[in-house]
């Protein structure tokens, strides 16, 4: 007789104790999320980010809730040095990482010569650096043990360019190539990769980049929630990329059949303010 849906999420939490996931940016948003379906599954959880008042209210929650340990790191990835300090901290623990979450992230939104230049920088510092570096120390040890899962978060935007949100549109572009060739290089290793691509999605995302006016975000747009459930399945199922939602999909797949210039303009129409 098939399992049940009940009796698989039970054996999953079974077979997800002892194990550890870190999560970054796991303050709000689909990173509190992420960390949330986790903890559920009887993952024991490093949570970091920059706030570390809600962090410590997270490990609080999800303490009592589900019966797991969590971690707080509070770190700013913005900071170079940061995911050397994590990955340290974690090191005199003897603390394993079976699974990598690389969530942190944000975006800024304008004219690419009037954004300021250090917003940008730290902002690829964040989306870009620190999600390389994180990899880079996690990796060997996942190696080492023979299994180990890795989520990036990259975009639809990594699929087209992004007028007026140009860098932040390349970073989530480095993204999605850098996981798409690391699942290919660790094919038969026990450890994948996976690149989580939601669209406009609803969490402080948009506040914090200044585009609550923007097109893009105006209307029904998925939820935080939605999608990090979507990329956790996808995870779980060993998926190379995750695009949750058909309209999301299709936005995915459309500047490979329309001229670059056509969507170039389409993008850039979608992202001016209204009015």
């Amino acid at each position: 007789m098939a399992a049940t849906a009940e009796e698989r999420g039970t054996a999953q939490r079974r077979g997800a104790r002892g194990k550890t996931a870190l999560v970054t940016g796991a303050s709000g948003g689909i990173g509190y999320e992420l960390a949330r379906l986790f903890a559920r599954d009887g993952y024991d959880l490093v949570v970091v980010a920059r706030n570390e008042e809600k962090l410590a209210q997270l490990a609080r929650d999800f303490g009592e809730q589900f019966g797991v340990s969590v971690k707080v790191i509070a770190k700013d990835l913005a900071e170079p040095a940061a995911p050397e300090e994590v990955f340290a901290e974690l090191q005199r623990e003897a603390l394993p990482i079976d699974v990598l979450v690389n969530n942190a992230g944000y975006a800024t939104y304008g004219l690419f010569w009037e954004i300021d230049l250090r917003t940008e920088l730290q902002m690829i510092q964040v989306n870009v650096a620190a999600l390389t570096h994180l990899t880079k120390l996690f990796l060997p040890g996942m190696l080492e043990r023979g299994g180990g899962k890795i989520l990036n978060l990259a975009s639809t935007a990594a699929f087209q360019p992004g007028p007026l949100m140009a860098a932040y549109y390349a970073t989530k572009a480095y993204v999605l190539s850098l996981s798409e060739a690391l699942a290919n290089e660790l094919r038969g290793t026990g450890v994948t990769v996976t690149a989580l691509c939601p669209g406009p999605t609803r969490s402080g995302f948009q506040e914090r980049a200044g585009m609550e006016d923007s097109r893009l975000v105006r209307g029904a747009i998925m939820d935080a929630r939605t999608v990090a459930l979507a990329g956790y399945r996808g995870l779980m199922r060993n998926k190379t990329v995750v695009i949750p939602g058909w309209g999301n999909r299709l936005l995915a797949l459309a500047p490979r059949l329309t001229p670059r210039d056509l969507v170039t303009r389409f993008v850039r129409r979608a992202q001016e303010r209204v009015g």
